[in-house]
This record gives structure tokens, sequence and C-alpha cells, in this order.
């Protein structure tokens, strides 16, 4: 099953979600601002990845200043994301074969 972690503002996202439909993966797309994944899937998503879960965070964003979270535990990092979903990146595409952040878009081909 083909998931796409999805916000649909977003022009990359809806790049990947687009690519992933023209390969008629027909994905599941999770509003992940609506439904945020919990500190348990967020570790499920790093372990599959090839990445890290400051690698998938959107340190850009001005909650992540605010709370700290450049001096945060790992531990804390991952309750900050599950609490504040605007802190993950995206788009994040999980197939049978792995996990990937989609910037650029071609990162994901390994998995599909």
């Amino acid at each position: 099953m083909t998931k796409i972690y999805h916000n649909p503002r977003c022009s990359k996202s809806r790049a990947a979600l687009e690519m992933l439909n023209q390969r008629d993966l027909n994905p599941e797309v999770i509003l992940y601002l609506q439904d945020p994944p919990s500190v348990e899937q967020l570790q499920q998503l790093v372990a599959r990845s090839n990445a890290s879960l400051l690698d998938l965070v959107r340190t850009n964003e001005s909650i992540f200043t605010e709370l700290n979270l450049a001096a945060a535990s790992e531990a804390e990092l991952y309750k900050a994301v599950a609490a504040h979903p605007i802190l993950l990146n995206r788009p994040i595409v999980e197939t049978a074969k792995g996990v990937r952040l989609g910037r650029p878009i071609e990162a994901i081909d390994d998995i599909l």
C-alpha cells in the first residue's frame, strides 16, 4: 500500500501526488495537518526512511524556534512534531519498499 503524507497547499506535495496517481499507485492520502501522526508512527516512518527525524522537520517554522527545538532531545522533537504537525516536512511517501521525503520529487523513485 502506498501512502502520502500530503499538504494540498504545497506544490511539491501536489506534484508527488500527481506522480503517484500517474503511475496508477492510488495512494492513501493522509492529510497530516488534520490527522497528525503519533510519536510511534513518526518513529516508524523514520526507521523505514533513509533520513533522521531532523531531516523530516521544517526547521524554518517559527514554532521550531519558539520551542527551542534546535536544542531538544530526539524524544522531545518527536513529541513536538506529533503535537505540531506543521513541523513535518512534505511530501512523505511510504511504500512497501520504504519511506522517502519527496524533496526533490525524484527522491521517491527508488521506493516506487
